[in-house]
């Protein structure tokens, strides 16, 4: 494998992780910042108000996502890792 290879798939393993890990932290992002502007308006500083509906939105998008993101790392791994380990 060539340093020009080895690039090409460390960049293709960083750009699918990106891709994965998008949904959860836009979603994270979104809450985070609901809640906060809610606590800002209401001057409620409960600590669990900004920890549970933040997690359980973050849980919620992973089990939506789980499936997709499976998807993207079996072909990956299809596509990118076995025909080198293979040596095709």
């Amino acid at each position: 494998m060539t340093e020009g290879e080895l690039l090409d798939v460390l960049r293709a393993g960083l750009w699918m992780a990106l891709t994965m890990a998008a949904p959860v932290l836009g979603v994270a992002l979104v809450v985070g910042l609901a809640i906060g502007l809610f606590q800002a308006l209401t001057s409620v500083q409960e600590m669990t108000l900004t920890f549970v509906p933040k997690l359980a939105a973050i849980v919620a998008t992973f089990w939506i996502t789980m499936s997709y993101s499976g998807a993207l790392l079996v072909a990956f791994f299809n596509d990118q890792i076995i025909p080198r380990i293979a040596g095709n």
